[in-house]
């Protein structure tokens, strides 16, 4: 859907561009062997060990496990677990998808992570005081929550604020508009799509309805689709 890379177009040419090195091959720079092979690496570590949840859990020693033998914290995905639904999760079902037992993550438990896991309090306590004032302006009233209609008027002051910064770059005559000649990079590669009347130019207006446009588009392209759409 074309209206999905406009949102990105602004981010971009609002904080600018930089090129960085391109990604090694993986393996690259480890070392080899005087035979010219890469030395093979020791056996890795196991994840999840699947017998000693067995020894824990399964009261009965039957070999599976059912739900009433999980503890509280990991019933949460057991049909997900219990694949052939018969009731009970064996060995194998364990194996394969033992990542169901963690909770689902949410975009939210980056704040817990940065508390919990911080090795730099100093640099954890800055982006944590970027989010809580960037938080508390959200709150326009002041009420301790935030609700739809202050996130709606947050993200239209902060695309309008993207938008105020690429016409300052690339508005050279200071006319309001940016035309073919004055566009750079992803600008200049969706002009077409972002000139919605045709006019050769585009205006904050047309900028301003691609920016607020984007999340509408991304979230219908996430919905998932009926049957006759597959």
């Amino acid at each position: 859907m074309r209206t999905i890379v406009l949102c990105p177009v602004l981010l971009l040419l609002a904080v600018g561009f930089s090129i960085g090195e391109s990604p090694k091959q993986k393996g690259a720079d480890s070392p080899r062997t005087a035979e010219g092979e890469r030395p093979k690496a020791g056996k890795e570590p196991r994840m999840f060990d699947v017998d000693e949840f067995f020894q824990d859990y399964d009261a009965n020693k039957d070999g599976s496990l059912s739900k009433d033998e999980l503890p509280e914290r990991f019933r949460h995905n057991f049909a997900s677990l219990d694949t052939n639904k018969d009731g009970k999760i064996s060995r194998e079902e364990l194996e394969k998808g033992f990542h169901n037992l963690q909770a689902r993550r949410r975009p939210s438990d980056f704040i817990f992570v940065l508390i919990e896991m911080s090795d730099c309090d100093e640099c954890c306590t800055e982006e944590l005081q970027l989010v809580y004032d960037a938080l508390r302006k959200l709150d326009r009233n002041s009420n301790g929550k935030i609700d739809v209609e202050e996130l709606k008027v947050a993200r239209e002051e902060l695309v309008q604020k993207r938008i105020d910064s690429i016409f300052k770059a690339l508005d050279s005559n200071k006319d309001g508009q940016i035309s073919k000649e004055e566009a750079r990079g992803g600008i200049k590669r969706h002009f077409d799509e972002l000139d919605t009347n045709k006019d050769g130019k585009i205006s904050r207006d047309e900028m301003m309805k691609a920016g607020a446009a984007a999340p509408a588009a991304l979230k219908k392209e996430a919905a998932p689709k009926s049957g006759s759409e597959k």
